[in-house]
């Protein structure tokens, strides 16, 4: 999976502490591997993102992204769950 970044994500990505960001990229390197891995518990999302996809990075911290293409991922925001607002 090739992996692209809003500068939305990159901005809120660099506010977050060095042990967060770390955990991030491993679950950015899992997702590549595998977008449906069970750790990330990969879903679909509902209402106004309906066009989006999340997977987790641990029990707060979320990732929002949306398929470019059959091989291509756009991370959109990373957060706790108010990035669903």
């Amino acid at each position: 999976m090739n992996i692209l970044y809003k500068p939305t994500f990159v901005r809120q990505y660099k506010k977050l502490p060095k042990a967060l960001q770390q955990e991030v990229k491993e679950k950015i390197e899992l997702f590549k591997g595998e977008t449906s891995h069970s750790f990330l518990k990969t879903h679909k999302l509902k209402g106004p993102l309906k066009n989006c996809y999340a997977f987790s990075v641990n029990y707060e911290y979320r990732i929002i992204f949306e398929y470019e293409t059959k091989t291509t991922a756009v991370l959109l925001t990373v957060g706790d769950h108010a990035v669903y607002k």
